[in-house]
């Protein structure tokens, strides 16, 4: 029990970091993205590391070790993309995943919660979803869409977003389809791959919503069973954030929360705080109340914004 002469406990913050791929920055034809950090209201930026050099796309933080893992597109349509991990303070910056294992990594998340931590993350053109040890050992395939040229030239084949749900044992993908194109798809399998099945072909790998703009990244309020998406593809629909009732039975329905974004992206909720924060390709960060309500920009045309994770510490 606190009293008097003890000193007030403190309570973690919440702190947002984003990427930007750095399309925007420099004249010599390289990319310069960079990794930031923020408060919620982004005031105090900060830059953990800059000039990465590549196309930076998906974050995720192990906080007790103190990580930032970030995947990197590299040069498109070639089989060069690559994950690495930063400390914190921008130190130790190494490759775990090297290129000729993912094509296009895009959103990754970590699942923290089990004494064999695990990251998932999607590859776009490789048209796969994947999981591996927090070092980049033991990778398994969980979800393989096709092989080849012919396979990678059909965009609804590309796996984007993703996120976990340890609690019930599924984890949870979109696939974009064509830019703008109305055939973006919401996807769930369970952790474990059925006795006898594989990546190709598990008979658990379940349709939840189809016809949907170009869903990107997701992510899970776990606790109450929603699901929370942006999409990138036209509006009324497109440019948007929304959300899925996983609890309702029968066909699925979206809800639009927020409307009107600029190449819809990146995705974090707080749940602590019933916050959302995301980002669009316009280079914007914003946030908004988790019933899509008070929307602020919180960092106005800030280069070309990717991935953002929250965290508390």
């Amino acid at each position: 029990m606190q009293t008097a002469n003890m000193a007030p406990l403190t309570q973690p913050k919440t702190r947002i970091y984003f990427l930007d791929k750095g399309a925007s920055h420099g004249t010599d034809g390289h990319l310069k993205g960079h990794i930031a950090s923020c408060n919620p209201d982004g005031s105090d930026m900060k830059y953990i590391v800059e000039n990465i050099g590549s196309a930076p796309d998906g974050i995720t933080i192990d906080v007790e070790n103190e990580h930032i893992y970030y995947t990197n597109m590299a040069t498109l349509a070639t089989d060069s993309g690559f994950i690495s991990r930063v400390d914190m303070d921008g130190q130790n910056n190494i490759v775990i995943v090297p290129q000729g294992v993912t094509w296009t990594p895009k959103q990754i998340v970590l699942e923290l919660s089990q004494p064999n931590k695990k990251m998932y993350w999607c590859d776009r053109e490789g048209m796969r979803v994947f999981r591996a040890n927090l070092d980049g050992s033991d990778i398994e395939i969980l979800v393989k869409n096709g092989e080849g040229d012919k396979d990678r030239a059909d965009a609804t084949n590309w796996c984007v977003g993703i996120s976990v749900d340890q609690k019930r044992g599924l984890f949870y993908w979109t696939q974009k389809g064509p830019s703008k194109g109305n055939k973006g798809r919401l996807f769930c399998a369970g952790l474990s791959m059925p006795d006898g099945e594989t990546a190709e072909n598990r008979s658990d790998k379940k349709l939840l919503l189809d016809k949907l703009p170009e869903p990107i990244d997701i992510d899970l309020d776990i606790e109450n069973n929603v699901l929370y998406y942006t999409d990138r593809g036209d509006p009324p629909f497109g440019n948007t954030i929304n959300k899925v009732d996983l609890n309702t039975a029968g066909e699925h329905k979206k809800e639009v929360l927020v409307r009107k974004l600029h190449e819809a992206i990146g995705l974090t909720l707080d749940i602590r705080a019933q916050k959302m924060y995301f980002t669009d390709l316009n280079g914007s960060a914003y946030s908004a109340n988790m019933d899509g309500s008070d929307e602020k920009v919180i960092l106005p045309d800030d280069g070309d914004l990717t991935g953002i994770v929250c965290v508390y510490h």
